[in-house]
Parts: structure tokens; sequence; C-alpha cells
């Protein structure tokens, strides 16, 4: 029986090849994180004004300006930047149910705009996948690696996929509220008095949205009838909705620490996103 007394050192062998695998795949994808912030980065673009004077929503539809006027306050630095760190679940499920545990850092750039999500999902014991989606310099990114090394999802750079990131952006501008002033870009038309469609255009992506307004003034919902999702290879144009609750006021400004997305399918509403921030940091103009 000599082989059983090299079982202790087989499986130490074992462990010490596993924890290499993960090592090398934690710093390709971190430096593959790092090429894409980069890029983002490059892109930047310093606003001409550094804070928010309430005289640029004056002419706004009725709930937008009293959003900005119930979550800033006049003088309020604009966002410049900010991180933004997750916790929740995504449902893995191309049917049915399968919620899994996720943590992500995302980081954002209000102009030119563009943003990182860079997710650890936990498919089971000692297997996770790492995910990046974003808009990076006017393109979709959009790709999931197990354990940051082999290619489990990866959607081509189309224009689909640009504006469906764009429109990601400019949806969870709830996050960082000055992003969605004008001066910022953002173009506001009038539906109801508790909703108005939102227009931005990066290049020759252009996306829109409706924002719902709760009775407090903040944002309850934004809702989308052309987002793009992947069906089987396909492209195919679905309706899409994030909600936001539990505001709380951060770096000055009110924004909601809690929220979920959703395919509005002919079946029902099927979620496939529900995180909460546990931490947010902003940096401003100078």
């Amino acid at each position: 029986m000599m082989w059983l007394r090299a079982v202790p050192l087989i499986l130490v062998v074992l462990g010490a090849a596993v924890a290499l695998v993960i090592l090398y795949g934690g710093a390709r994808w971190q430096a593959r994180t790092e090429r894409l912030l980069a890029e983002i980065w490059a892109e930047r673009v310093e606003p001409a004004i550094q804070t928010y004077d309430p005289s640029e929503i004056a002419d706004l539809p009725a709930p937008v300006e009293r959003y900005f006027r119930t979550v800033l306050r006049e003088g309020q630095p604009l966002v410049a930047a900010v991180t933004v760190e997750h916790t929740g679940t995504f449902n893995m499920g191309e049917q049915g149910d399968q919620w899994r545990p996720f943590a992500s850092t995302q980081h954002v750039i209000p102009r030119r705009p563009g943003f990182l999500w860079d997710a650890r999902i936990r498919m089971a014991p000692g297997l996770t996948v790492f995910v990046h989606d974003g808009y990076v310099a006017g393109r979709g990114v959009l790709v999931a690696k197990l354990l940051g090394l082999v290619t489990v999802m990866e959607q081509p750079s189309t224009s689909e996929l640009a504006q469906g990131e764009l429109m990601r952006f400019l949806a969870e501008g709830a996050w960082y509220p000055t992003a969605l002033l004008p001066s910022q870009g953002v173009r506001w038309e009038p539906i109801d008095e508790t909703r108005a469609r939102g227009r931005l255009t990066d290049g020759e992506t252009e996306v829109d949205l409706v924002f719902a307004f709760d009775a407090q003034g903040l944002i309850s919902t934004v809702r989308s009838d052309t987002r793009y999702r992947e069906v089987e290879g396909v492209q195919v144009s679905t309706p899409w909705e994030g909600r936001f609750w539990e505001y709380e006021r951060r770096g000055g400004m009110l924004v909601p620490l809690e929220g979920e997305v959703a395919w509005l399918l002919p079946e029902g509403r099927r979620p496939y996103w529900r995180g909460r921030i546990e931490a947010i940091e902003y940096e401003y103009v100078e």
C-alpha cells in the first residue's frame, strides 16, 4: 500500500496547482481590467462647469426639475468619477431561476460616458466566473471567463451592444445624478406629471429611457422598450426595466442603495440582477 502514503503528497501538489491557476487567472484578469480602465480614462473630458446651479433646471419637465431639487443642493460639485462596490445576486438561468451571489467593483466616468463593471459570480465552491460589462470609448464590452481564464460568454462589439451599454450608463445616473443634468449632455422631454424621457448621445450611439418618479420626487424606475438581448445568438429588441429604492445621502447627493434589473418578456417580468451598494466613492470636478 505504498501508494496510500503518496496520497497526502498528491493532494498537496493538486492543491498547489489549483492555487497557481487561480492566481494566474486573477492576474490575467486584472491586467485586462487595467487596460479597459485606461481606455475609459483616456477619453475623459473635464466639464466646463464645476458645481450645480439650480438655474440650469428651470425649464426642465416638472418631474425632472423636482428630482434635481430633491437630490442635489445648490453648489453641489459635479461628479468627475465614481467607484461603486456592489453585492447581490445574478440570475444565470436561461429559462428558469439560477440565482448566484456576486461581488463587484464598478468604475464610472460621466464625460465622455464610460464605465466598467468588474464582477465575480460564484457558481460553486472554488468556481468563480469573472465578468466585464461596460461601455469603453464608445463600444460595448461584455465577456465572462471562468477563473478569469476560460471564456464562457463573449458578445461581439456591435452597435446593439454599444446601445445597451450606453443605456445602462444613463439608467444608473441615479447613482451619480449630476451626470443627468442638461449641462452634462442629457436632453429631457416631458411625458406627464410623473414621467419624462431622457436622451443621451455619444458619437453615433443615441439612447433614450423613460424615467418614472415617485411621490418624493426620486427616480423609481427607468424603462426602455427597445434594449437588445441575445437569444440563441441573435440580438432581439426587448422591453427592459430598472428599479431603484432605499435612497440615502452620499457625497451630498440622494442616491439609491438598492436596485433590480429585469427583462419584460411576454410571459412576464424576468429579473436578472439584484444588488446593493456597499460603498460608493466620488471624485469631483476641480
